[in-house]
């Protein structure tokens, strides 16, 4: 009898119990940042309560279909992968500008819909770049993404900028006794339970919170129960240059952000990521963002704190995100199950928060200790990149007197960092020295060059 052939864990489907437990808990790990984008933006340009619901629903309708496109793929559009996608942060500060200074959301989603294609257009050239990610830059760059995702998990401990008693010991406490389910239930629980300890930490935090006075649950009852986002529904898109311009370099910083989560991804889940693999995550994230700037919603890319779940949890299947992204559809087509999930307290989201996005920084430790960092300038690389891409995380107005381009790129830690990790490798690794390779310089296998920093990633590893 033949053998079947093993199947992927990337590519295994769970269970449907499973399924719906572990889709259920990556929403729960994104639903706060996925909101948070039209709520800003929404509240800088002064928009109406019903305007800034239609703009969340639509969000979370488009998260779903981005996350789908991405996990399921369709020709060659997705990296078929555990990728979540939601609004990125990048260009927030460039769409409050366009739709403060006269353009509108109108010009807004012109200036979405044309970065976009150009991400769909510019997907091979990053794809045929994969050579200059080693595990040098690798590493370093997934090390960034979870140390300046910390903030954003002590912020949600803490209450939540922006509220009354942010910082308050009542927020702290529930956050600790969130962090501690979590440990609890990963250490001393069977298997499966260990697998969504994020999905018991946060369902206890919510449970415990509710008598304690931490929840709000009036936006339920206000909630419509059915909810569909038309195309262009607050007029036809308007095309200005500038616009076009600042969200182009929104374009590009998202690009390389994505490169770096799928990078992470890949390396989590024992499928390498290829540059035609690569192309086909960015395309996704291109057509994403078209239906973005469609759907009246915004730019879209890869979610790095559902990065730290995948290697938290150790479930690599791409079904159970994609899984994940039917849940966000039904929350976009329902308005009151989306209102039930943004009840979720703050604090109660911090505590999960500091377990996953420390996890994808061991996890950019773990790719470090792959490296060779004896005679070469490795370390160097690591330290200044870490520090570059800290810089904004740890002063936010360290950028505030440079042009708005320029703080478009540097103000995201992670794209600041990248760049520099990018940089900097070709400067100490692949420009000729005296004495040192380019493969040695990397910690590859000496003798190749540049043809053993073209190796599939699989084998030089």
């Amino acid at each position: 009898m033949a053998t079947p052939t093993p199947v992927h864990p990337v590519d295994e489907v769970p269970p449907v119990r499973q399924l719906a437990a572990f889709g259920l808990q990556h929403v729960l790990a994104m639903y706060a940042g996925a909101v948070a984008v039209p709520l800003i933006v929404g509240g800088a340009m002064k928009l109406s309560p019903a305007d800034l619901a239609y703009l969340i629903t639509a969000d979370l309708l488009v998260c779903g279909i981005a996350t789908l496109i991405q996990c399921v793929g369709f020709w060659r559009f997705g990296v078929r992968l555990p990728i979540m996608q939601g609004c990125t942060f990048a260009a927030v500060s460039p769409m409050v500008l366009i739709g403060t200074t006269g353009g509108g959301l109108p010009a807004i989603y012109g200036s979405v819909i044309v970065a976009g294609l150009a991400i769909v257009l510019l997907a091979p050239v990053f794809g045929r770049l994969l050579r200059f990610f080693p595990p040098l830059v690798t590493g370093t760059v997934i090390l960034i993404i979870g140390v300046s995702l910390l903030p954003v998990a002590g912020n949600w401990a803490a209450g939540g900028v922006g509220a009354k008693d942010f910082g308050e010991p009542k927020n702290l406490g529930l956050a600790l006794f969130v962090l501690l389910v979590v440990l609890g239930v990963q250490r001393f629980a069977p298997a499966f339970l260990s697998r969504i300890a994020v999905l018991i930490g946060i369902a206890v935090g919510l449970a415990v919170a509710v008598p304690f006075g931490f929840t709000d649950f009036s936006g339920v009852g206000d909630a419509h129960w059915l909810g569909i986002s038309t195309p262009f529904h607050f007029g036809a898109p308007t095309f200005h240059a500038s616009a076009i311009v600042s969200m182009l370099v929104v374009a590009l910083v998202t690009m390389t952000e994505t490169t770096g989560d799928l990078i992470a991804v890949g390396e989590m889940t024992g499928r390498g990521v290829e540059p035609r693999s690569l192309a086909d995550g960015l395309r996704a994230d291109g057509l994403s963002t078209v239906l973005g700037g469609v759907f009246n919603t915004f730019p879209y890319t890869a979610y790095a704190q559902n990065v730290g779940l995948v290697g938290m949890t150790r479930v690599r299947s791409r079904w159970v995100v994609a899984t994940a992204g039917g849940i966000l559809v039904l929350l976009g087509l329902l308005p009151k199950l989306g209102a039930v999930v943004a009840a979720i307290p703050a604090p109660v989201l911090g505590g999960a928060g500091l377990v996953m996005f420390g996890t994808v920084a061991a996890s950019g430790l773990r790719t470090l200790a792959r490296v060779d960092f004896k005679d070469n300038h490795n370390l160097t690389v690591v330290a200044v990149s870490v520090a570059v891409g800290m810089l904004p995380v740890g002063v936010p107005t360290a950028y505030a007197k440079f042009p708005d381009w320029f703080q478009t790129v540097m103000n995201s830690g992670i794209s600041a960092g990248c760049l520099t990790a990018i940089l900097l490798n070709l400067l100490f690794n692949h420009l000729p020295s005296k004495g040192t390779s380019a493969a040695e310089a990397d910690g590859l296998p000496s003798g190749g060059g540049e043809q053993a920093v073209e190796q599939p990633r699989e084998e030089i590893v």
